[in-house]
């Protein structure tokens, strides 16, 4: 658990907040009217953003298989957002009972319901924490607490970098959270591209209109091309099939269709 409550005027409902936007686009009740006016600005330029957003919450679930049953028990999951059932816990834990999890958010809110829906889940807790400020979450007491730095751990980045701009150095940020994983641990990541996957004529012009619905938000989104996504695994040794689309990543039958906004992931291990 979280290491301390969560005033109600401690959540700023007056800007949207990605997190509550994501908990909109899978469908959850989690959200504000700010947030569900924003998120649908984004559906009005990029309609398939729903499906967008279930491809990455897929990907996540058959990736944290792939790293549970591969050995790693512990996990540190960064931007988890709202806890949208099956949460990273639960997927790890559906493979390994004991396995750990650290969830880490800058929302208070996604810490609120993080803490009432992980009320007497062993082996699970909540830190209140920024990724901007990778050696505070590192050094948090909640995650000091959960996870081991002497063994392998799992780090899941999924749908959180593309909230930082450039000039906040994302991949400083992975280097660092990096540098402190011992070998053999995993790293998860999805990004969203600002590459071009369809054939629309517009496409260009209704991604700008889905990133300029983010400006009002307490975090801007920032679309990369897939070679400064696969910056982000540097230092890792890239599992199969590679950074791919994250509905390529070893997709199971009923696999949902890529969206027009493509999300790209991987799963890579430090060596």
């Amino acid at each position: 658990m979280s290491e301390r409550g969560l005033r109600a005027d401690e959540i700023d409902t007056s800007r949207a907040h990605p997190a509550r936007m994501y908990d909109y686009y899978l469908g959850g009740k989690d959200n504000y009217e700010v947030d569900r006016e924003a998120a649908e600005r984004v559906r009005a330029a990029m309609p398939n953003v729903m499906d967008a957003a279930r491809v990455n919450r897929a990907f996540m679930q058959r990736a944290v298989r792939a790293m549970v049953g591969g050995g790693i028990r512990q996990i540190i999951d960064i931007g988890t957002g709202i806890p949208t059932a099956p949460n990273t816990h639960e997927v790890a834990q559906g493979v390994a009972p004991q396995t750990r999890v650290a969830y880490v958010d800058n929302d208070p809110i996604v810490g609120v319901h993080a803490n009432a829906r992980l009320r007497g889940v062993g082996a699970t807790g909540f830190a209140l924490a920024d990724i901007r400020e990778p050696e505070a979450i590192l050094g948090h007491p909640v995650v000091k607490n959960l996870i081991d730095f002497d063994e392998p751990i799992g780090l899941v980045l999924l749908a959180v970098l593309h909230f930082l701009r450039d000039e906040e150095d994302p991949w400083r940020i992975v280097a660092t959270l990096r540098d402190a994983l011992p070998a053999g641990s995993v790293m998860i990541l999805s990004h969203v591209t600002g590459d071009v996957q369809v054939g629309l004529v517009d496409e260009k012009e209704r991604l700008a209109e889905a990133v300029h619905a983010y400006d009002g938000a307490t975090s801007t989104l920032t679309l990369r091309p897939v070679p400064k996504i696969r910056a982000f695994f540097e230092g890792f040794e890239v599992e199969e099939p590679g950074v791919v689309t994250c509905a390529e990543w070893r997709p199971d039958p009923d696999t949902w269709n890529e969206a027009p906004i493509g999300f790209y992931g991987g799963v890579a291990r430090k060596l």
